[in-house]
């Protein structure tokens, strides 16, 4: 028969998963899917104690991996995507221009606004990291800027409009698990999101300045823009993928359909515009794209220099089959912890803790953190500490708004920033950068939850509800 798990039952295959990936991942370089494995086995025996059969274990693996098929699909389709708009020219029209216009001084600051209006826009940081992000680290590559530091303004900048962008499904999922309204918790968010984004743009105007000095030399850059204007036709009609995506995003239309048609004009461009075959476009499809398919007179690939492979031999839906390894085996650990009731034992203990504004915030931002590295799910890490924190906020009389702002803090906004998690492995693989490099770089997504365990015990920002007057009128110390 199935009892509650005790505190050190409940703890201790969170801990055993944090050491192994900290210490193997991140210490050691092991592989992360075998120690997500080895999690999961520490993870199972505790299950077993607490009378959980192996059925019902898989059942909550099973159910783990369902709710993550959609994302699952679109990581497939946007490995599609960026192997198309290579061949039909898309991305490196986008890199050629940019790399001509941008000035190397500002390009990690440029990567950081240019992701952040295109997800306040779109909803979608996943979007703007493959359109945009995907040409920005395009552009830094050539200009031989700081990959970790421009992967981590791309991120930063695409989690702002995933933030507070209405079109965003976090950003409707916060007030709902709150209680709170839509609007009225974008307003709240902006006393954590503008001083974060005020930290950012100061750190990469400043920072992004000094990295100058590796700069590519200019006769590099010569030969790149040479090579890619011979491989590539250059023309307006290139931008139409990235104009679908784009209104698809906007218009609330279905991801997944809307990538697979930009996909397939992209596909077209490639054949009737850049000349490829259609044997070679298929094969961008599913391997990504390759400088020896250019069969462009006079053309030697492999003549073509490191830089310039580096930039356009990538994409296709094999390119994303490692990230969803990881991802599922992760799934794994988060699926038996969860069957197991482990979680909810470890945020009943946190909630005892709690005697004050700021050690309820800090105790919020903790369990979201928390759900983030064990789950690696940005919806669970705003609906579960959501639906345990409520009632406290209630009681002492801080108005629903505090807890969705929170939510989105820690929990939206750290999810890249975990290795396994889909949306750290999307981001890494698609920007190319691993997670652990790119992630100090992402200030955004850790200022925001720092700025509200300040709020928290100084007071400031914190809305209040007054009960006295019966109106629930709240007022900001």
């Amino acid at each position: 028969m199935k009892r509650k798990a005790t505190f050190g039952e409940a703890l201790f295959p969170i801990v055993s998963m944090l050491i192994l990936l900290g210490v193997g991942y991140g210490y050691l370089q092991l592989k992360a899917e075998p120690l997500l494995i080895l999690a999961s086995v520490l993870a199972a025996i505790i299950a077993l104690r607490v009378g959980c059969t192996w059925e019902e274990m898989q059942e909550g693996i099973v159910e783990k991996i369902a709710k993550a098929m959609p994302a699952s699909l679109i990581l497939l389709t946007v490995g599609l995507l960026i192997g198309t708009w290579m061949a039909a020219g898309t991305i490196p029209m986008m890199i050629f221009y940019g790399i001509q216009l941008i000035n190397p001084s500002y390009i990690v600051l440029t990567a950081f606004m240019v992701t952040a209006l295109v997800s306040t826009f779109t909803g979608t940081s996943w979007g703007s990291v493959g359109t945009v992000g995907v040409a920005m680290i395009g552009i830094a590559t050539g200009l031989g800027v700081s990959l970790p530091m421009t992967a981590g303004a791309i991120v930063a900048g695409s989690y702002f409009g995933d933030k507070l962008s209405p079109l965003s499904d976090t950003t409707n999922l916060a007030p709902i698990a709150a209680g709170s309204e839509l609007y009225e918790h974008i307003r709240h968010m902006l006393y954590t999101t503008v001083p974060a984004f005020i930290i950012s743009l100061v750190v990469y105007g400043v920072l992004g300045k000094n990295s100058v000095s590796n700069v590519a030399n200019p006769e590099k850059i010569g030969i790149m823009l040479g090579t890619l204007d011979t491989i590539y036709n250059w023309h307006i009609l290139l931008i139409i993928p990235v104009i679908i995506v784009l209104y698809g995003s906007v218009a609330k239309k279905p991801t997944v359909p809307i990538m697979l048609l930009s996909s397939g004009v992209a596909g077209l461009i490639a054949i009737i515009y850049q000349g490829f075959s259609i044997n070679n476009v298929f094969t961008t499809m599913v391997s990504g794209f390759n400088v020896s398919m250019a069969q462009v007179e006079g053309f030697d690939p492999s003549a073509v220099i490191w830089e310039v492979t580096r930039l356009v031999n990538r994409g296709g839906i094999m390119s994303m089959m490692g990230t969803l390894l990881i991802a599922y085996c992760a799934f794994a650990f988060a699926g038996i912890v969860s069957k197991a009731g482990l979680l909810e034992v470890l945020l009943e203990k946190m909630q005892k803790k709690i005697n004050s504004t700021g050690t309820l915030i800090l105790s919020t931002v903790i369990a979201c953190i928390t759900m983030a590295v064990v789950t690696g799910s940005s919806y669970l890490s705003i609906i579960v500490p959501g639906e345990l924190f409520a009632e406290s906020y209630k009681k002492m009389k801080l108005h629903p708004k505090n807890l969705s702002r929170t939510l989105e803090d820690s929990g939206t906004v750290v999810v890249p920033l975990v290795p396994w998690s889909m949306a750290g492995v999307y981001m890494s693989s698609t920007l190319g950068v691993p997670v652990l490099e790119y992630a100090p770089w992402a200030i955004l997504c850790y200022t925001g939850f720092i700025t509200a365990i300040i709020y928290g015990f100084t007071g400031f920002g914190i809305a209040k509800i007054d009960e006295a007057n019966h109106e629930n009128k709240e007022h900001i110390q």
